[in-house]
């Protein structure tokens, strides 16, 4: 044996080169797909700030209905990306066609309904949030723009998670990237006319370039409109229940971080500005965890599939530690970065040319927020990690309820008490903008915490199992 395998043998099975090669070969194209919808928030951000810095908290509060419903669509999609990998993970890929076709249907149909609730309660929703007659009618407008998107998101969403699935991220990344880039040209192009419109606008269009371009990819290279064996009874049932419960968590957490940019802007339109720009940045930095949340979850699904408990144990366990290493590295460069990031978040000509001045007094607080923003996204990325190896298991309303507790029932009343003064809630604090910040950084320690240890609980029982039923484990070398 030579001294390299040697090692290896020592090693921890979720520590071996095999698998920490394969985990980054999943994880690296998934995350730089993911992380394409916070890109285009982000161009969005830097845009807007460059040309009209006042609006940005139009389009950020334009998305809380929206973003509502387009999370829950998100994780109703999920059960496409588990269901396919368990079937690809028995060997059983071609029979994958009637998951996708089935998820397809049901985006279609969910996208449809979701863009006439949010047509119907935008405006009502707004009012009933506090917001005046000046802020009512511009965030009504993005609002409603970005609804119109939703059809192409969910479509686009249940191809993206068949494709990862069938281990094809490097196809995904390919089309997210291309829309990043057509989302920033049609920014361009809207924005120093249209303003918060211009940015509805090219979010919607790239949502449908996105949807597109999936649909042709799969019919071409995939088994995904070819003949399919009928499916097991219960199975329709079991993809859209992973989906249900993954969808609501996603709307607690979605649903709540809007929330606070609400509260953010209640406080001041500076405040909104200063916390949204922040969010925006951790936003991208969570889609790194996105991609490795997707790629632990199919690494998972497919052990599963197996009946592999020490598999299923160890791709969970190498997940959550890939996370923490990513996550203190991503931390000392958005520390050492802050000023730099600041300042290209607040500054551009023509920023400089009408209230550049208001921008460069935001830097010191932007710059400072994000320096805490590091050590957030950490635990934000362990919460999605530990939540998406869950519901590979098919454990799917634990990671609910974590999500629930901590992003409704602990962040959102912290964040109103610890933003506000007394004279507006009784016994509050008056931190403004900091208070809103502590409130998140609260919640997502809580949801990191609480959903690592539920993982590590399950993935050893998973393990005990196979133990007790003498499974072998398979350890790919």
């Amino acid at each position: 044996m030579t001294f390299k395998a040697s090692m290896s043998a020592r090693l921890p099975a979720w520590a071996r080169p095999s698998e920490i090669l394969d985990l980054t070969r999943l994880a690296v194209p998934v995350a730089l797909s993911r992380a394409s919808f916070m890109l285009m928030g982000l161009t969005d951000a830097v845009v807007l700030a460059q040309h009209a810095p006042g609006q940005l908290p139009l389009v950020l509060n334009g998305w809380l209905p929206s973003g509502v419903t387009m999370g829950f669509g998100m994780g109703l999609m999920l059960g496409v990306s588990v269901m396919s990998a368990e079937l690809s993970g028995s060997g059983k890929a071609e029979e994958t066609g009637r998951i996708l076709r089935r998820g397809l249907w049901v985006g279609a149909l969910y996208g449809l309904v979701a863009t006439v609730i949010v047509l119907i309660t935008a405006e009502p929703l707004l009012w009933a949030l506090g917001f005046g007659q000046d802020l009512v009618a511009p965030i009504k407008q993005t609002t409603e723009i970005l609804a119109y998107g939703t059809v192409g998101h969910m479509l686009a969403m249940a191809c993206s998670m068949y494709l990862e699935a069938l281990r094809k991220p490097n196809l995904v990344t390919a089309v997210s990237m291309t829309a990043v880039l057509l989302n920033l040209v049609l920014d361009l192009v809207l924005v120093p006319q249209y303003g918060a419109v211009g940015v509805a606008w090219a979010t919607t269009g790239s949502r449908f370039f996105m949807m597109a371009s999936f649909l042709v990819i799969i019919a071409l290279m995939t088994p995904a409109f070819k003949p399919s064996p009928k499916g097991p009874p219960g199975e329709f049932i079991r993809q859209n229940k992973v989906g249900i419960g993954t969808g609501i968590a996603n709307a607690a957490e979605w649903g709540a971080f809007n929330l606070t940019f609400v509260i953010a802007t209640l406080v001041s339109i500076d405040a909104g500005t200063v916390y949204g720009l922040t969010v925006q940045m951790m936003g991208v930095i969570f889609m790194i965890y996105m991609g490795m949340g997707t790629a632990t979850s199919v690494r998972v699904a497919e052990r599963f599939g197996r009946k592999d408990g020490l598999g299923v144990r160890e791709a969970s366990r190498l997940g959550v530690v890939a996370a923490i290493a990513v996550g203190l590295v991503l931390a000392v460069i958005l520390v050492a970065s802050k000023d730099v990031v600041a300042h290209w978040l607040l500054t551009g000509p023509e920023a400089q040319a009408s209230g550049g001045a208001q921008s460069t007094s935001l830097m010191p607080t932007l710059a400072l927020m994000l320096a805490f923003a590091a050590a957030v996204t950490l635990f934000d990325g362990l919460q999605v990690v530990g939540a998406m190896g869950l519901r590979a298991q098919g454990v799917v309303w634990l990671p609910t309820l974590i999500h629930v507790g901590s992003y409704i029932v602990v962040m959102l009343p912290l964040c109103v008490w610890l933003a506000f003064g007394p004279e507006s809630v009784p016994g509050g604090l008056g931190l403004g903008v900091w208070g809103v910040f502590i409130g998140i950084s609260v919640a997502s320690v809580a949801a990191g915490v609480g959903q690592v240890l539920a993982l590590e609980l399950k993935s050893r029982d998973a393990e005990r199992r196979a133990e007790v039923e003498g499974v072998a484990a398979v350890v790919v070398h």
